[in-house]
């Protein structure tokens, strides 16, 4: 079952284009100030974690600390409290377009200038679910001859996002020689300096969406097979705003990066999420399915489907990073059986023992990654390695050319598995499986020592 709504920031969920059910307070326990709740909207008397402080332990039971096998029942489990923009709000949530979608309507509208000679006060793009939408253009202008420029104004929707107001900003203009699109990234837009992004190192910081998006948007106007083009894109106050992400930490230097997976910003740290999260594994556990499958997003929704297709759809839910009050609700609603189906960076996050994973709480811890890759097998220059990894998914990049991925990743999807299983107490059967970056393929899994998980 789709739910909630995406982030630029990270892995954006395919989710119904209607905003989002209102936010809306839930009785709790002690915590957050204002609110009268912890554990963002706190746990029911008796439930998993109940009486805990946010920032405190979630899970019942003692608790170890730091990485796992440092105490004998596993890390410190913790469910942070929301972000302080997740206030309950009287309406719906407003959703927005992601610096990809934005890009892609901008260099459709200097293609359209280029081609015909006139500039367009609206431009229509197709996101990647099919859906066309329309954009106004803010300027669209032709620089010299054979070369325009067209500028779209980014609406954020409510995201508290760095990137709301940018000008994505597009030039386009005619190419000799080889026929196709050559993509660029100028002003603002962020350069990548270290492996671990799943981009060229060197190259602009554009993701692999929106560059497809953008190829598209361009090739309606103009033959690509024909004519050859060069596309820029720039956000004029890029590198201001950039100062306000992680990007630099990333090593992703001098702006933002063009992101997106739909095409479409929805408010993810938001009580209208978790509450979205909670509802449908409400609705699954009342339909009496034998088990909830919790996927991190869109991707990972569809490829966990292909990978369980004997159980009934309401059975997916895109958890998002509410795993803590999945689980909760699972209990609460009699589930038996959980499934985790996730990409390195939120499973190694769920090992440490985060059961609410917003990037502004919580951070992947790279020693865990390390001792896993030790406990699996690997050298210790590949420890090392991995240690000092720039990002969850360079550290799964490491493990794979040395050929120690489906090692390594069963150990961390054992280690999310046991963690989910402390949480609940034990109320249920507990797997996790970890997919590619594309979401669809499935390279290691937690493996019931019985064989009677429901993942290979």
């Amino acid at each position: 079952m789709t739910t909630g709504h995406g982030s630029a920031g990270g892995e954006q969920p395919e989710t119904p284009e209607t905003p989002g059910a209102p936010a809306r307070e839930r009785p709790g326990v002690r915590g957050v100030p204002g609110s009268g709740a912890s554990n963002a909207g706190g746990p029911k008397s008796g439930a998993p974690g109940a009486g805990r402080e946010g920032s405190g332990p979630s899970g019942p039971g003692p608790s170890g600390s730091g990485s796992e096998g440092t105490g004998s029942e596993g890390p410190e489990l913790r469910e942070p409290g929301l972000p302080r923009t997740a206030k309950a709000r009287p309406k719906a949530l407003r959703t927005g377009w992601t610096t990809g979608t934005c890009a892609s309507a901008a260099a459709r509208a200097a293609a359209l200038h280029l081609a015909t000679g006139r500039p367009q006060p609206w431009v229509e793009v197709a996101l990647p679910s099919g859906r066309r939408v329309t954009f106004a253009v803010e300027r669209s202008a032709e620089l010299r001859r054979g070369r325009t420029e067209a500028v779209v104004v980014k609406d954020a929707g409510d995201d508290p996002d760095v990137t709301h107001g940018s000008h994505l900003t597009a030039t386009v203009s005619w190419r000799e020689g080889a026929p196709g699109l050559a993509l660029h990234g100028g002003v603002g837009v962020g350069v990548v300096t270290r492996p671990g992004l799943g981009l060229e190192v060197g190259g602009p910081a554009i993701n692999p969406v929106p560059r497809r998006m953008i190829g598209q948007a361009v090739g309606e106007v103009i033959d690509l097979g024909t004519h050859g083009v060069d596309v820029t894109v720039s956000v004029p106050d890029g590198e201001v705003r950039a100062r306000k992400t992680t990007n630099a930490k990333l090593g992703i230097l001098g702006g933002i990066s063009i992101l997106g997976t739909t095409g479409i910003v929805r408010p993810f740290s938001t009580a209208s999420w978790r509450a979205s999260v909670e509802q449908a594994v409400s609705v699954a556990a009342a339909q009496g399915v034998p088990a909830v499958v919790l996927c991190t997003g869109g991707r990972t929704e569809k490829g966990a489907m292909e990978l369980l297709p004997q159980l009934a759809s309401v059975s997916f839910v895109e958890v998002g990073d509410f795993t803590g009050a999945a689980l909760r609700r699972a209990v609460e609603g009699g589930v038996p059986h959980v499934v985790f189906i996730g990409m390195a960076g939120k499973l190694t996050k769920l090992a440490s023992g985060v059961l609410m994973t917003h990037y502004t709480r919580s951070k992947v811890d790279t020693a865990l990654l390390a001792e896993i890759t030790r406990t699996g097998g690997g050298t210790a220059s590949l420890v090392e390695r991995v240690a000092h990894a720039n990002t969850a998914r360079h550290a799964y990049e490491l493990w794979e050319s040395a050929g120690l991925l489906e090692s390594a990743g069963s150990e961390l999807c054992r280690r999310v598995a046991r963690v989910m299983a402390r949480f609940t107490d034990d109320a249920v059967t507990a797997e996790a499986g970890m997919v590619d970056f594309t979401g669809r393929t499935l390279v290691a899994s937690s493996r019931l020592p019985d064989g009677g998980g429901l993942l290979p």
